[in-house]
């Protein structure tokens, strides 16, 4: 899913991306920004190398969440730590416009950290009266579902989410009465109950929202809300690049 397509029907979520790679595969992500838009990195498999100029490096472990919040201009970097499969996805969540261009800062939780609701992690959002430890700025829900072959499982969104969405990325589902494997799926704008069955042992992720009612504005690896907003954000990814430049970590 990319802002230019599927991200105008279901934002604020506007990126996601499912990864299945082998580490050496995925080599060195370098330094890169964004600015006007969240980034959320989940692991299922695997761990991953992580480093962002809030501050904050380390190891992202199996299990483990990444949640940058990018505002007003960051740039962070990711990599393998040794020869293993590794298996995720990063979801990019639009900010509104009193976040896009705020001081930006990142939380890294351990899978121990993560509170579940029945057979979903919650991520973001709250689940079964269970809440995620990621401060959020409009309602809205991302879940990662572990479902064993033959399981149901209903997801009832809250009455002000209208946006629903779900991408497989282990296993197949029936979703409704379809069948589902390796593929997003959206969910027409209501509130009403997703009904899952697994057909074998499979992971995916759920997401509901309350619509963002702004315009997606977009730079390279920007999302904003106006041109004067991307603006804003492409000057403060410009003024860090010139901070690292100084201190040798960018060469471009």
């Amino acid at each position: 899913m990319c802002p230019g397509d599927l991200g105008q029907l279901v934002k604020p979520y506007v990126f996601l991306d499912l990864f299945d790679v082998d580490s050496m595969q995925l080599g060195e992500l370098p330094l890169h920004p964004h600015s006007g838009i969240a980034t959320l990195t989940y692991v299922i498999d695997g761990e991953v190398r992580y480093e962002d100029t809030t501050g904050k490096a380390g190891v992202l472990p199996s299990g483990g969440l990444e949640w940058v919040m990018a505002g007003g201009g960051v740039w962070h970097c990711a990599g393998a730590t040794k020869r293993q499969r590794v298996r995720g996805c990063q979801l990019w969540v639009a900010l509104p416009p009193e976040l896009e261009t705020a001081s930006a800062r990142s939380i890294y939780l351990d899978a121990r950290d993560l509170p579940r609701s029945g057979p979903a992690v919650v991520l973001m959002g709250s689940l079964g009266g269970i809440d995620g430890l990621i401060p959020l700025s409009a309602p809205m829900n991302f879940l990662a579902v572990r479902l064993k072959a033959g399981e149901s499982w209903r997801y009832e969104p809250p009455l002000d989410h209208s946006v629903a969405w779900l991408a497989v990325s282990s296993g197949t589902l029936w979703i409704s009465g379809k069948k589902c494997a390796g593929e997003m799926v959206v969910f027409e704008e209501s509130s009403e109950a997703i009904d899952l069955r697994a057909q074998s042992d499979t992971v995916c992720m759920l997401a509901s929202a309350a619509k963002h009612p702004h315009e997606l504005v977009m730079g390279y690896y920007s999302v904003h809300t106006s041109d004067e907003a991307l603006q804003q954000g492409e000057e403060g990814i410009r003024a860090i690049a010139r901070r690292l430049r100084d201190d040798g970590r960018l060469s471009c």
